[in-house]
């Protein structure tokens, strides 16, 4: 049997997402990011790990976190919003990655405009969830808790 990491899943959110609950709800759902936080929390410690949540509206914020996480932690879940879309310096912090990276998204990127249906994230993650709103973030992190358990 694998031997359990001990350092933390961190689950990295992008811009906008801190309006989660008000910001286009027949989109995105009325779930706030506070209530999946707080289930992420929870379901990690169900699955053994500890879960470093964070939310920033800045990009270079979530390049260094994304740099930290190279040796504070055994897996990344990233919902990068818009950023995925956009940012060369996300995907670039995220190559550097040695951990498993599992993108995550509330809604489903290729039901809805053109622009969204590829993102830059998806060529360094491990895997992508999409469109199962909140519940994306429990699959997500189970997924990123599987290969942090597999891949040593």
């Amino acid at each position: 049997m694998p031997q359990k990491p001990t350092k933390p899943i961190y689950v990295l959110n992008g811009p906008n997402l801190n309006l989660l609950g008000v910001r286009e709800p027949d989109i995105y759902g009325k779930t706030t990011l506070d209530d999946i936080s707080r289930s992420c929390v929870d379901l990690g410690k169900a699955l053994g790990f500890k879960v470093d949540f964070r939310q920033s509206n800045h990009e270079g914020v979530l390049v260094d976190w994304i740099q930290e996480a190279r040796t504070e932690a055994s897996a990344l879940v990233i919902n990068p919003a818009a950023y995925g879309h956009t940012s060369v310096a996300l995907l670039d912090a995220l190559k550097t990655l040695s951990i498993p990276v599992v993108e995550c998204h509330l809604s489903h990127l290729a039901t809805r405009e053109h622009f969204r249906h590829q993102t830059y994230v998806s060529k360094a993650a491990a895997g992508i969830v999409a469109g199962f709103g909140a519940k994306s973030y429990d699959l997500a992190l189970q997924a990123a808790a599987h290969l942090a358990l597999h891949q040593a």
